[in-house]
């Protein structure tokens, strides 16, 4: 079941927040996804189908130590049911729910040029009031824009560059 992750993840969100820890949770689970990120072994070791799951349970259990025990204990339970190689992508959507919690858009932002900080903080402002929420972004150039902005937030891509538009006008002359 594909969806599965965003279950656990909906699940650890709403357990976390009725036992007012979201904030203690959310660290555990950041500093785990790190760990995570900057461990391949750990990941095979969490993936492999033929490791027992009560072997892998064992493993989190080392890892996660007694720090926070709520968030000790999803991973115990994601262990035992088998669904320890999905928590780079529980972790994923964990973070998604916190944002939105927190009423916090993550962006990226791509420019032809480097933007000054100025330059950078104007456009990110006029997001903000756009989408009444707190902005992060991460900053890109591509000089292949030529000029203007392409913004990414989730699935949603809107493109004001150059380029897109010379390729959106080049797609309505082929059209016609």
């Amino acid at each position: 079941m594909a969806v599965a992750h965003r279950i656990y993840a909906e699940a650890l969100f709403r357990a976390a927040k009725d036992a007012g820890r979201l904030a203690q949770v959310h660290e555990a689970f950041s500093d785990f996804a790190a760990a995570s990120a900057a461990s391949p072994e750990l990941r095979a070791v969490l993936r492999n189908p033929q490791l027992e799951p009560g072997a892998k349970a064992g493993i989190l259990a080392d890892i996660a130590g007694d720090e926070e025990p709520l968030f000790s204990h999803f991973l115990q339970l994601v262990a035992e049911k088998g669904r320890a190689g999905e928590l780079d992508e529980m972790a994923r959507d964990f973070e998604r729910l916190i944002a939105r919690e927190e009423r916090r858009l993550t962006v990226e932002l791509t420019t032809a040029r480097e933007l000054s900080d100025a330059e950078a903080e104007a456009i990110l402002k006029q997001i903000e009031d756009a989408a009444g929420r707190k902005v992060e972004a991460t900053r890109k150039v591509d000089p292949d824009l030529v000029g203007g902005i392409v913004l990414q937030a989730g699935s949603l891509r809107l493109d004001a560059s150059v380029r897109g538009r010379l390729e959106r006008l080049r797609h309505e002359l082929v059209k016609t």
